[in-house]
């Protein structure tokens, strides 16, 4: 039997909005590769890889893709003797919201493409410059 749709609805709507504050054992990781078995390679701001396993509450209910960020809780598995360096306790849902808090690695900078360097990210895909274009600047 499924999950009901107001426990999916409550986790999805938990990833949207970013904590006020991040605690020194959180940190925010970019998925590298999924490992299988709900656990995942991620890369640290740091430049460490790091192997971390997937909370129960997210399991069945979002699923993750290659280079998107979650948060991983790194004191909780810290008593098991194991290859696990952490826990995956939230995925960035709202990344535009979650690039804005003060706790945002600057590691994890938006990059922007080099046709829009000079246009605002809100106005979506650029095209790259016509050859008239080019011929006159």
């Amino acid at each position: 039997m499924p999950k009901p749709k107001r426990n999916i609805n409550a986790v999805a709507e938990a990833t949207l909005t970013p904590p006020d504050l991040l605690p020194n054992h959180h940190l925010i990781a970019r998925l590298k590769q999924a490992a299988g078995k709900n656990l995942y390679y991620l890369d640290t701001a740091t430049g460490t890889t790091i192997l971390a396993e997937l909370n129960q509450k997210f399991r069945s209910t979002i699923w993750l893709k290659r280079g998107s960020y979650v948060v991983v809780d790194t004191a909780s598995l810290a008593d098991r003797d194991n290859k696990l360096g952490g826990e995956i306790v939230n995925v960035v849902g709202d990344e535009k919201a979650w690039r804005k808090m003060l706790y945002w690695p600057a590691e994890f900078a938006a990059k922007r493409s080099s046709y829009a360097e000079g246009s605002d990210d809100d106005e979506g895909p650029q095209m790259p410059p016509s050859e008239d274009e080019e011929e006159e600047g």
